[in-house]
């Protein structure tokens, strides 16, 4: 493992390959690893026991946005195949460009494309590679075109969740979403929240712990590469800034629900930690150059090797306890990826 963050190959057994729910297992039934920061002590837990380990007064803030079913055939005009991974819209631009990732037709492997390349779309609908999109060849922005309709009504129609090599087979956009999503408009689901069910919730607020929203809208992930995430579209409510400073005042505990909630808020941070209502285009990056404000404690995932976000949960758990985490995780079987165990980081 690095000095930082960590490092580590993940064995092809610990990738959750189905929904727990496949594997008999409930949704809050999945593994908790509990990480204590003031102690360096780890508990090995289950996710439904979280009314247990948070206070009275304490915040979880979640993040609503919906998944999209992101995914739909494209055909190249030489007849070849293509999946086609729909991300986020294009800052400044109107509601037919976004961005985009060409992948092999069984999704399997990304491919390359070239500016002014059309694709043909389901339905007479077709979609144009307008250039690429930041640095490399991976992402483009695009631009699509008769569509009948909204491209969300076009995805709901032939769309389908995002799905990579390690899940084995294709399921229903229902195992992609959150209970508590409200607005659809995430190109992969923010899985951190995935545990959560209205049963845990509801066990949750009567023991005072407190909810409040925020919103985020991920792109996709690609684990092939390791990038730092690209802009992202957020909002945090001026509701949920009343809560947080409540219990700020209180001296209650802002956990954030999943990475993109920590990078919701810490946009709308100032500097002496004070959180503003906003919305808008984020590139922030939380790590060694950008420590953490607003958040104290982080339910999280497990990340691959070298993925950007091990640099966000060092600067929530500190380098020392993230690694005994991960070896922890790795030696007792914790399950990887959207529909592996769940991490939480206490202050």
């Amino acid at each position: 493992m690095s000095a930082l963050a960590v490092a580590f190959e993940l064995p092809a057994s610990l990738e959750a390959r189905t929904p727990p729910e496949a594997r008999g297992v409930a949704r809050d039934e999945v593994k908790l690893m509990v990480a204590h920061r003031e102690s360096g002590a780890i508990e090995h837990r289950r996710f439904r026991a979280l009314p247990e380990l948070l206070n009275r007064g304490d915040l979880l803030v979640i993040n609503t946005s919906g998944t999209l079913p992101a995914a739909v055939p494209a055909q190249r005009p030489d007849g070849g195949a293509l999946k086609l991974h729909v991300s986020t819209r294009a800052p400044g631009l109107g509601a037919e460009f976004r961005i985009v990732e060409l992948r092999s037709g069984d999704g399997g492997r990304p491919e390359r494309g070239r500016a002014g390349e059309r694709l043909a779309l389901a339905g007479g609908a077709w979609v144009e590679l307008v250039a690429p999109y930041a640095a490399g060849a991976r992402l483009h922005l695009a631009r699509f075109a008769e569509l009948g309709g909204s491209l969300e009504e076009f995805l709901s129609r032939h769309g389908q969740p995002i799905r990579y090599g390690y899940v084995e087979r294709s399921w229903p956009l229902q195992s992609y979403q959150n209970v508590y999503a409200q607005e659809p408009g995430s190109a992969e689901m923010p899985s951190a929240g995935r545990p959560f069910t209205a049963e845990l919730i509801t066990r949750l607020v009567a023991n005072g712990v407190l909810m409040a929203p925020v919103t985020l809208h991920t792109g996709v992930s690609s684990p092939e590469r390791h990038e730092p995430p690209f802009p992202e579209f957020y909002e945090v409510p001026r509701s949920t800034v009343t809560v947080l400073e409540a219990v700020r005042r209180e001296g209650g505990r802002v956990i954030a629900v999943g990475t993109t909630v920590v990078r919701a808020l810490e946009s709308a941070a100032e500097i002496d930690g004070r959180v503003q209502a906003a919305r808008g285009w984020t590139n922030l990056v939380i790590g060694a150059e950008r420590q953490l404000r607003a958040v104290d404690g982080l339910i999280t995932g497990w990340h691959e090797p070298e993925a950007s976000h091990l640099q966000m949960l060092a600067a929530v758990a500190g380098p020392s306890l993230l690694r005994s985490s991960y070896e922890a995780a790795l030696d007792h079987g914790y399950l990887w990826h959207e529909f592996g165990d769940s991490h939480l980081i206490l202050p």
